[in-house]
Protein backbone atom coordinates (compact mmCIF):
# COMPACT_ATOMS: atom_id res chain seq x y z
CA UNK A 1 0.00 0.00 0.00
CA UNK A 2 1.43 3.71 -1.49
CA UNK A 3 -0.28 5.00 2.15
CA UNK A 4 2.43 2.91 4.38
CA UNK A 5 5.97 3.70 5.27
CA UNK A 6 8.75 2.50 7.44
CA UNK A 7 11.23 -0.01 8.69
CA UNK A 8 12.08 0.26 12.46
CA UNK A 9 9.36 3.89 12.57
CA UNK A 10 6.20 2.23 10.63
CA UNK A 11 3.83 5.18 9.64
CA UNK A 12 0.36 4.66 7.72
CA UNK A 13 -1.43 7.80 6.52
CA UNK A 14 -5.05 7.88 6.35
CA UNK A 15 -8.41 10.40 4.66
CA UNK A 16 -8.95 12.99 1.78
CA UNK A 17 -9.11 16.09 1.37
CA UNK A 18 -12.92 16.67 1.52
CA UNK A 19 -13.23 13.69 3.26
CA UNK A 20 -14.40 13.58 7.41
CA UNK A 21 -10.84 13.95 8.44
CA UNK A 22 -7.52 12.40 7.96
CA UNK A 23 -4.86 11.24 10.03
CA UNK A 24 -2.22 9.07 10.85
CA UNK A 25 -0.73 5.31 12.36
CA UNK A 26 2.67 5.42 13.69
CA UNK A 27 3.88 2.03 15.35
CA UNK A 28 7.28 1.50 16.24
CA UNK A 29 7.71 4.33 19.45
CA UNK A 30 8.99 2.48 22.50
CA UNK A 31 6.93 2.75 25.12
CA UNK A 32 7.26 5.30 28.00
CA UNK A 33 8.36 8.63 25.75
CA UNK A 34 6.82 12.03 26.75
CA UNK A 35 5.33 14.26 23.77
CA UNK A 36 5.19 17.92 23.96
CA UNK A 37 2.29 18.81 22.12
CA UNK A 38 3.35 22.71 22.29
CA UNK A 39 6.00 21.70 20.03
CA UNK A 40 3.51 19.74 17.55
CA UNK A 41 0.78 22.62 17.81
CA UNK A 42 3.49 25.04 16.52
CA UNK A 43 5.13 22.60 13.97
CA UNK A 44 0.82 22.64 12.77
CA UNK A 45 -0.01 25.93 12.93
CA UNK A 46 3.64 26.44 10.48
CA UNK A 47 1.73 24.60 8.10
CA UNK A 48 -1.81 24.86 8.64
CA UNK A 49 -3.41 27.05 5.65
CA UNK A 50 -5.52 30.31 5.99
CA UNK A 51 -3.01 31.92 7.80
CA UNK A 52 -2.48 34.88 5.51
CA UNK A 53 -2.93 35.80 2.22
CA UNK A 54 -0.19 34.59 0.88
CA UNK A 55 -2.06 30.81 1.65
CA UNK A 56 -5.31 29.33 0.51
CA UNK A 57 -8.08 31.11 2.37
CA UNK A 58 -9.31 27.68 3.47
CA UNK A 59 -9.72 27.74 7.48
CA UNK A 60 -8.29 24.58 9.13
CA UNK A 61 -6.54 25.06 12.53
CA UNK A 62 -5.27 21.37 11.93
CA UNK A 63 -6.18 20.30 15.76
CA UNK A 64 -5.85 16.50 16.43
CA UNK A 65 -7.39 14.00 18.69
CA UNK A 66 -4.86 11.18 19.68
CA UNK A 67 -7.46 8.32 19.83
CA UNK A 68 -4.52 5.59 21.23
CA UNK A 69 -0.79 4.62 22.21
CA UNK A 70 -0.96 7.58 24.56
CA UNK A 71 -1.81 7.13 28.29
CA UNK A 72 -0.96 8.79 31.73
CA UNK A 73 1.38 11.37 29.40
CA UNK A 74 3.58 8.32 28.12
CA UNK A 75 3.62 6.58 24.79
CA UNK A 76 2.18 2.80 25.87
CA UNK A 77 4.59 1.23 22.78
CA UNK A 78 1.20 0.45 20.75
CA UNK A 79 0.27 2.23 17.93
CA UNK A 80 -0.04 5.49 18.11
CA UNK A 81 -2.80 7.25 16.30
CA UNK A 82 -4.28 10.50 15.61
CA UNK A 83 -7.30 12.04 13.37
CA UNK A 84 -7.26 15.23 12.41
CA UNK A 85 -10.77 16.67 11.03
CA UNK A 86 -11.44 18.61 8.26
CA UNK A 87 -14.10 21.35 8.98
CA UNK A 88 -13.87 23.69 6.05
CA UNK A 89 -14.11 21.72 2.99
CA UNK A 90 -15.97 23.65 0.44
CA UNK A 91 -16.57 20.40 -2.46
CA UNK A 92 -19.29 22.85 -4.44
CA UNK A 93 -16.43 23.96 -7.08
CA UNK A 94 -15.34 20.27 -7.47
CA UNK A 95 -18.79 18.62 -8.70
CA UNK A 96 -18.77 21.43 -11.76
CA UNK A 97 -15.33 20.13 -12.40
CA UNK A 98 -15.73 16.51 -12.15
CA UNK A 99 -15.74 15.23 -15.86
CA UNK A 100 -12.40 17.95 -16.49
CA UNK A 101 -8.70 16.35 -15.54
CA UNK A 102 -7.11 19.44 -13.88
CA UNK A 103 -3.84 20.45 -15.93
CA UNK A 104 -0.97 19.15 -13.79
CA UNK A 105 -2.95 17.08 -10.96
CA UNK A 106 -3.10 14.23 -10.04
CA UNK A 107 -6.72 13.45 -11.69
CA UNK A 108 -5.85 12.05 -15.15
CA UNK A 109 -3.80 9.57 -13.32
CA UNK A 110 -5.95 8.81 -10.00
CA UNK A 111 -8.37 8.15 -12.47
CA UNK A 112 -6.50 5.38 -14.10
CA UNK A 113 -5.35 3.98 -11.24
CA UNK A 114 -8.33 3.50 -9.33
CA UNK A 115 -10.55 3.20 -12.57
CA UNK A 116 -12.85 6.31 -11.38
CA UNK A 117 -13.53 4.82 -7.85
CA UNK A 118 -11.75 8.09 -5.92
CA UNK A 119 -12.26 10.96 -4.15
CA UNK A 120 -11.53 13.67 -6.62
CA UNK A 121 -12.75 16.27 -4.21
CA UNK A 122 -9.88 18.76 -3.82
CA UNK A 123 -7.87 15.94 -4.88
CA UNK A 124 -8.61 13.23 -2.47
CA UNK A 125 -5.73 11.39 -1.53
CA UNK A 126 -3.34 13.14 -3.38
CA UNK A 127 -4.32 15.98 -1.85
CA UNK A 128 -1.22 18.44 0.03
CA UNK A 129 -3.78 18.07 2.93
CA UNK A 130 -2.20 15.00 3.48
CA UNK A 131 1.32 16.62 4.67
CA UNK A 132 -0.93 17.83 8.28
CA UNK A 133 -0.59 14.02 9.00
CA UNK A 134 3.05 14.20 8.17
CA UNK A 135 3.45 16.68 10.25
CA UNK A 136 2.10 15.52 13.37
CA UNK A 137 4.52 12.48 13.19
CA UNK A 138 7.61 14.59 12.28
CA UNK A 139 6.92 16.59 15.23
CA UNK A 140 6.94 13.73 17.40
CA UNK A 141 10.91 12.68 15.71
CA UNK A 142 12.12 16.07 15.88
CA UNK A 143 11.73 16.34 19.54
CA UNK A 144 13.10 12.85 19.88
CA UNK A 145 15.86 14.00 17.93
CA UNK A 146 16.66 17.25 19.67
CA UNK A 147 17.06 15.32 22.90
CA UNK A 148 19.76 14.03 21.23
CA UNK A 149 20.75 17.54 19.91
CA UNK A 150 20.05 16.76 16.20
CA UNK A 151 18.60 19.81 15.08
CA UNK A 152 16.33 19.78 11.37
CA UNK A 153 15.69 23.17 10.24
CA UNK A 154 15.22 25.27 6.61
CA UNK A 155 14.49 28.33 4.75
CA UNK A 156 13.06 29.15 1.36
CA UNK A 157 16.18 29.59 -1.29
CA UNK A 158 14.04 31.06 -3.94
CA UNK A 159 10.75 31.70 -5.09
CA UNK A 160 10.80 31.94 -9.21
CA UNK A 161 13.66 34.03 -9.79
CA UNK A 162 13.77 35.76 -6.21
CA UNK A 163 16.60 34.23 -4.19
CA UNK A 164 17.80 34.18 -0.59
CA UNK A 165 21.16 33.45 0.80
CA UNK A 166 22.44 30.16 0.95
CA UNK A 167 23.75 27.91 3.84
CA UNK A 168 26.98 27.95 4.39
CA UNK A 169 27.85 24.06 3.32
CA UNK A 170 30.69 23.72 6.31
CA UNK A 171 29.24 26.28 9.12
CA UNK A 172 26.06 25.73 10.40
CA UNK A 173 24.72 26.49 13.67
CA UNK A 174 21.83 24.74 15.35
CA UNK A 175 20.70 28.07 16.44
CA UNK A 176 20.43 29.79 13.11
CA UNK A 177 17.97 26.79 12.34
CA UNK A 178 16.11 27.20 15.37
CA UNK A 179 15.37 30.77 14.60
CA UNK A 180 14.44 30.13 11.42
CA UNK A 181 12.25 27.33 12.31
CA UNK A 182 9.92 30.69 14.67
CA UNK A 183 9.31 32.58 11.37
CA UNK A 184 6.63 33.03 9.27
CA UNK A 185 8.50 33.29 6.04
CA UNK A 186 11.98 31.93 7.17
CA UNK A 187 14.44 33.66 4.72
CA UNK A 188 17.52 33.98 5.55
CA UNK A 189 17.83 37.73 4.44
CA UNK A 190 14.46 39.61 5.43
CA UNK A 191 14.35 41.46 2.45
CA UNK A 192 14.53 39.19 -0.33
CA UNK A 193 11.50 37.22 1.90
CA UNK A 194 9.50 40.54 1.60
CA UNK A 195 10.15 40.43 -2.35
CA UNK A 196 9.11 36.99 -2.36
CA UNK A 197 6.07 37.74 -0.59
CA UNK A 198 5.20 40.77 -3.04
CA UNK A 199 5.96 37.98 -6.02
CA UNK A 200 3.27 35.48 -4.68
CA UNK A 201 0.63 38.24 -3.72
CA UNK A 202 1.44 39.35 -7.65
CA UNK A 203 0.97 35.79 -8.80
CA UNK A 204 -2.23 35.59 -6.95
CA UNK A 205 -3.56 38.88 -8.01
CA UNK A 206 -3.16 37.41 -12.07
CA UNK A 207 -4.55 34.25 -10.94
CA UNK A 208 -1.34 32.61 -11.19
CA UNK A 209 1.22 30.73 -9.00
CA UNK A 210 4.40 30.39 -9.03
CA UNK A 211 7.04 27.88 -7.10
CA UNK A 212 10.57 27.83 -5.58
CA UNK A 213 13.57 26.07 -3.34
CA UNK A 214 13.73 24.97 -0.11
CA UNK A 215 17.18 24.41 1.81
CA UNK A 216 17.17 22.23 4.38
CA UNK A 217 20.34 21.25 7.26
CA UNK A 218 20.14 18.71 9.70
CA UNK A 219 23.46 19.33 12.03
CA UNK A 220 24.80 17.42 15.04
CA UNK A 221 24.27 14.37 13.54
CA UNK A 222 27.05 11.96 14.26
CA UNK A 223 29.15 10.26 11.38
CA UNK A 224 27.69 6.56 10.15
CA UNK A 225 24.56 6.98 10.16
CA UNK A 226 23.03 5.16 6.39
CA UNK A 227 23.72 2.18 4.90
CA UNK A 228 24.76 1.66 1.08
CA UNK A 229 22.93 1.56 -1.97
CA UNK A 230 19.34 0.75 -1.00
CA UNK A 231 19.11 1.96 2.80
CA UNK A 232 21.41 5.11 1.95
CA UNK A 233 20.26 8.39 3.80
CA UNK A 234 19.75 9.96 0.46
CA UNK A 235 17.54 7.13 -0.48
CA UNK A 236 15.55 7.37 2.58
CA UNK A 237 15.40 11.27 2.56
CA UNK A 238 14.58 11.18 -1.40
CA UNK A 239 11.61 8.52 -0.86
CA UNK A 240 10.03 11.00 1.74
CA UNK A 241 10.51 14.46 0.39
CA UNK A 242 9.00 12.61 -2.63
CA UNK A 243 5.44 11.80 -0.90
CA UNK A 244 5.35 15.48 -0.50
CA UNK A 245 2.82 16.78 -3.37
CA UNK A 246 4.38 19.15 -5.45
CA UNK A 247 7.89 18.37 -5.05
CA UNK A 248 9.79 17.52 -8.40
CA UNK A 249 13.78 17.45 -7.44
CA UNK A 250 16.12 16.87 -4.97
CA UNK A 251 20.27 17.70 -4.41
CA UNK A 252 22.59 17.16 -2.21
CA UNK A 253 25.43 19.47 -0.56
CA UNK A 254 26.62 21.38 -4.26
CA UNK A 255 24.03 18.71 -6.08
CA UNK A 256 23.83 19.29 -9.93
CA UNK A 257 26.63 22.18 -9.78
CA UNK A 258 28.99 19.83 -8.33
CA UNK A 259 29.42 18.24 -11.96
CA UNK A 260 31.13 21.85 -12.92
CA UNK A 261 33.85 21.15 -10.94
CA UNK A 262 37.16 19.42 -11.25
CA UNK A 263 37.88 16.13 -9.05
CA UNK A 264 40.42 18.34 -7.32
CA UNK A 265 37.51 21.22 -6.31
CA UNK A 266 34.72 18.34 -5.67
CA UNK A 267 36.79 16.24 -3.09
CA UNK A 268 36.13 17.23 0.66
CA UNK A 269 39.46 16.96 1.89
CA UNK A 270 39.71 16.35 5.84
CA UNK A 271 41.58 16.95 9.08
CA UNK A 272 41.75 17.01 12.35
CA UNK A 273 40.21 19.11 15.16
CA UNK A 274 40.09 18.58 18.83
CA UNK A 275 40.07 14.63 17.82
CA UNK A 276 37.32 14.84 15.55
CA UNK A 277 37.69 14.34 11.86
CA UNK A 278 35.95 17.21 9.68
CA UNK A 279 36.77 18.25 6.22
CA UNK A 280 37.18 21.36 4.75
CA UNK A 281 34.59 21.69 2.47
CA UNK A 282 31.25 19.88 2.50
CA UNK A 283 30.41 19.49 -1.36
CA UNK A 284 28.72 16.29 -1.13
CA UNK A 285 26.39 17.86 1.88
CA UNK A 286 27.82 15.47 4.70
CA UNK A 287 26.74 11.86 3.08
CA UNK A 288 29.13 9.66 1.46
CA UNK A 289 28.78 5.91 0.12
CA UNK A 290 25.03 6.94 1.51
CA UNK A 291 26.53 7.24 5.24
CA UNK A 292 26.97 10.40 7.69
CA UNK A 293 30.43 11.60 7.65
CA UNK A 294 29.61 13.92 10.20
CA UNK A 295 29.43 17.13 8.88
CA UNK A 296 25.97 19.03 8.17
CA UNK A 297 23.68 17.13 6.27
CA UNK A 298 22.33 19.99 3.24
CA UNK A 299 19.80 19.17 0.26
CA UNK A 300 17.19 21.83 -1.59
CA UNK A 301 13.75 20.83 -2.29
CA UNK A 302 12.28 22.15 -5.81
CA UNK A 303 8.56 22.68 -5.42
CA UNK A 304 6.82 23.16 -9.00
CA UNK A 305 3.79 26.35 -8.68
CA UNK A 306 0.99 25.12 -7.37
CA UNK A 307 -1.38 23.51 -10.50
CA UNK A 308 -4.71 25.32 -9.62
CA UNK A 309 -4.70 28.61 -10.80
CA UNK A 310 -7.27 30.77 -12.08
CA UNK A 311 -6.78 31.23 -15.74
CA UNK A 312 -8.27 29.39 -18.94
CA UNK A 313 -6.38 26.36 -19.97
CA UNK A 314 -6.96 23.37 -21.84
CA UNK A 315 -8.02 19.68 -20.86
CA UNK A 316 -10.23 16.82 -21.10
CA UNK A 317 -13.88 16.21 -20.45
CA UNK A 318 -12.90 12.19 -19.59
CA UNK A 319 -16.85 11.21 -19.55
CA UNK A 320 -17.41 12.99 -22.50
CA UNK A 321 -13.85 12.22 -24.35
CA UNK A 322 -13.79 15.85 -25.65
CA UNK A 323 -11.31 18.49 -25.70
CA UNK A 324 -12.51 21.97 -23.56
CA UNK A 325 -11.20 24.36 -21.47
CA UNK A 326 -11.71 25.02 -17.91
CA UNK A 327 -10.80 27.56 -15.54
CA UNK A 328 -10.54 26.36 -11.48
CA UNK A 329 -12.70 27.94 -8.87
CA UNK A 330 -11.84 27.93 -5.26
CA UNK A 331 -9.58 28.56 -2.93
CA UNK A 332 -5.86 27.87 -3.82
CA UNK A 333 -2.24 28.55 -2.79
CA UNK A 334 -0.51 31.12 -5.14
CA UNK A 335 2.54 29.24 -3.75
CA UNK A 336 2.44 26.04 -1.70
CA UNK A 337 6.23 26.36 -0.88
CA UNK A 338 6.26 28.29 2.45
CA UNK A 339 3.65 25.72 3.73
CA UNK A 340 5.92 23.01 2.65
CA UNK A 341 8.84 24.45 4.92
CA UNK A 342 7.75 22.14 8.08
CA UNK A 343 6.72 19.38 6.04
CA UNK A 344 10.05 18.41 4.41
CA UNK A 345 11.44 19.11 8.45
CA UNK A 346 9.00 16.70 9.40
CA UNK A 347 9.65 14.24 6.75
CA UNK A 348 13.57 14.40 7.35
CA UNK A 349 13.28 13.86 10.90
CA UNK A 350 10.87 10.36 10.07
CA UNK A 351 13.67 9.22 8.00
CA UNK A 352 16.74 10.17 10.47
CA UNK A 353 15.01 8.61 13.03
CA UNK A 354 13.70 5.35 11.14
CA UNK A 355 17.75 5.09 10.23
CA UNK A 356 19.01 5.70 14.16
CA UNK A 357 16.49 3.16 15.40
CA UNK A 358 18.58 0.49 14.14
CA UNK A 359 21.55 1.69 15.99
CA UNK A 360 20.19 3.02 19.81
CA UNK A 361 17.59 2.78 21.78
CA UNK A 362 15.78 6.23 21.22
CA UNK A 363 14.55 6.64 24.47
Amino acid sequence: MSGMWGSNLKLSIFGESHGKGIGVVIDGLPAGLEIDFDLIDREMRRRAPGKNKLSTQRKETDSYDVISGYFNNRTTGTPLCAVIYNRDSESKDYHRIKNLLRPSHADYTGYIKYEGFNDYRGGGHFSGRLTAPLVFAGSIAKQILEKKNIIIGSHILSIGNIQDECFDLVNIEAHTLEKLNIKDFPTINAEKGKEMAELIEKSRSEGDSVGGIIEAAIVNIQAGLGEPFFDSLESKLSQLIFSIPGVKGIEFGKGFEITRLKGSQANDQYYIENGEIKTYSNNNGGILGGITNGMPVVFRVAVKPTPSIGLKQKTVDIENMINTEMEIGGRHDPCIVPRAVPVVEAVSALAILDLLMEQEDIR
